[in-house]
């Protein structure tokens, strides 16, 4: 089972407007973003997760980081503790959420070790930029998002903590709350170390954890360091918290009529005649059918009896099924209005609309230690960056 332990955190200090400091994920990022983050406040955290420039820009966001430390617009925790960071939001569905995690320090495991497991197939993306980061500042800054097969951490997270930070970005409340008392640091990581932890969000940030670890190891010839672990999330894997959406399909490298007949071999293509939007997406889920977007307009896909007999019940596990053999290239687009765009751009030959995984079938990838397809699940809020820093080994000491 895997190790997650209390930290002593650096935050921004007492008193600092959260709102102009912290920042989304690095990987969610434009560029056009970024530079509007940097220019609300010289202390956001995208001066130091997203440094711009060439080669030199990794010594200098470590530059930066150290300057702000030394200088006191970041201020470390005395003592070791978890942060309670709790979202709460109305979905897109119109329900109400309330998502209780711990932030905290999670055990880095080799591939297949299990105890902190995958649960998709990663996409090939490049991991120079986040390493060379990590090793320039020796800190962990954008966290791992996992999810507790243990039961009960739910309630062991109710009680508030102390509160040391609210923002509310996009109608999401963002508040975190430090515990440092030790009986429940105990109790925190005594239930998240039962059981199994599925990486949620973030695989290619734990991947270069392991990378990182891996050269902490080599360089000092010790396996106690700090790089031994890296900063995740981690909440209880439960329905009534989690927000998931689909991750849709793009399709280039093959023409319209192909891909239609290609697909009419595993489904039945029916018309759709209603404008799609938030209400087809519903249908979609109630009546077990996908969306075929087209330069003729929209089509149903309605799986054929016994086409996918064998086959796992996820949609994306099914187009490429259907599609295996053929020259269609994927690519992957969340949120409507984008594949609309994208459709009706002309760069894409076609996309699908697919529905959200279920957490049965995530529960069920996990305990079966089996791999989704690439992209199955979009979980949201996404967390924000710069509401905890932890400190690592620096390589070059």
């Amino acid at each position: 089972m895997p190790r997650f332990e209390p930290f002593c955190a650096w935050r921004y200090a007492p008193g600092t407007d959260l709102d102009a400091v912290i920042a989304p994920p690095y990987d969610v990022l434009s560029d056009a973003d970024a530079d509007a983050l940097r220019a609300r406040d010289p202390h956001n955290i995208v001066w130091v997760d997203v440094p711009v420039g060439g080669a030199e820009r990794y010594d200098r966001a470590a530059a930066t980081l150290r300057g702000w430390m030394g200088a006191g617009v970041l201020a470390r925790d005395v003592r070791p503790s978890f942060t309670i960071y709790r979202m709460r939001f109305t979905d897109a569905a119109g329900v109400p959420r309330d998502i209780a995690g711990v932030l905290g320090a999670l055990e880095v495991v080799d591939e297949g070790a299990g105890g902190v497991l995958p649960h998709e197939r990663t996409t090939p993306k490049a991991s120079t930029d986040r390493l060379d980061l990590t090793r320039a500042t020796g800190t962990n800054m954008s966290p791992v998002w996992g999810l507790s097969l243990a039961g009960g951490l739910t309630d062991v997270l109710r009680a508030p903590g102390e509160l040391v930070g609210r923002v509310v970005v996009d109608g999401v409340e963002h508040r975190v709350e430090r515990v440092d008392d030790p009986a429940r640091l105990a109790a925190i990581t005594a239930c998240i170390g039962a059981d199994d932890v599925l990486i949620a969000d973030g695989h290619h940030r734990y991947g270069v954890a392991r990378q990182y670890r891996d050269q902490v190891r080599a360089a000092t010839g010790r396996r106690d360091t700090a790089a031994e672990t890296t900063l995740a999330f981690v909440n209880e894997l439960v329905a009534d918290q989690l927000s998931i959406e689909a991750i849709h399909r793009l399709y280039r490298g093959i023409g319209a009529d192909e891909l239609r007949a290609v697909l009419s071999q595993s489904f039945d293509l029916e018309p759709l005649e209603a404008p799609v939007g938030q209400a087809v997406l519903s249908q979609m889920v109630e009546r077990g059918r996908l969306v075929l977007l087209g330069p003729d307009g929209a089509t149903w896909l309605v799986p054929k009896p016994g086409a996918f007999d064998g086959v796992r019940a996820l949609d994306g596990a099914w187009l490429e099924h259907a599609l295996a053999g053929t020259a269609a290239q994927v690519s992957y687009q969340h949120g409507l209005d984008p594949m609309l765009d994208a459709v009706e751009s002309g760069e894409f030959t076609a996309g699908v609309l697919i529905r959200p995984t279920s957490i049965a079938e995530i529960l069920r990838t996990a305990r079966e230690h089996l791999l989704m397809p690439p992209k199955s699940t979009f979980f949201t809020p996404k967390l924000r960056t710069g509401f905890v820093l932890r400190k690592v080994d620096d390589i070059r000491a």
